[in-house]
């Protein structure tokens, strides 16, 4: 296991995220339905346009924003492909 594979603010491992969101987000949820949960949302298209993907860990993609810089993150939906939930490191 990776230092990678877990997140001390959560105490959670990349699996046992990944599972959870599995179980409550089925694969025909609409992004509006995950945007009134989570906040904005992000097709690829969109997350090319905001974001420089710098590395990826399913379902974590690490990424700049463009616009100031920023380096964070993002989870995302397999099917279909829905980014959300921008953390910004600390």
């Amino acid at each position: 296991m990776s230092i990678y594979d877990y997140d001390p603010e959560t105490g959670e491992h990349r699996g046992d995220r990944a599972r959870a969101m599995a179980a409550r987000q089925p694969a025909a949820r609409p992004a509006a339905d995950l945007a009134a949960e989570t906040g904005q949302t992000w097709d690829t298209a969109a997350l090319q346009r905001d974001f420089e993907v710098t590395g990826f860990a399913a379902p974590f993609v690490f990424v700049r924003r463009r616009s100031d810089g920023a380096v964070g993150s993002l989870e995302f939906t397999h099917s279909p492909r829905v980014y959300f939930g921008w953390k910004a490191d600390k």
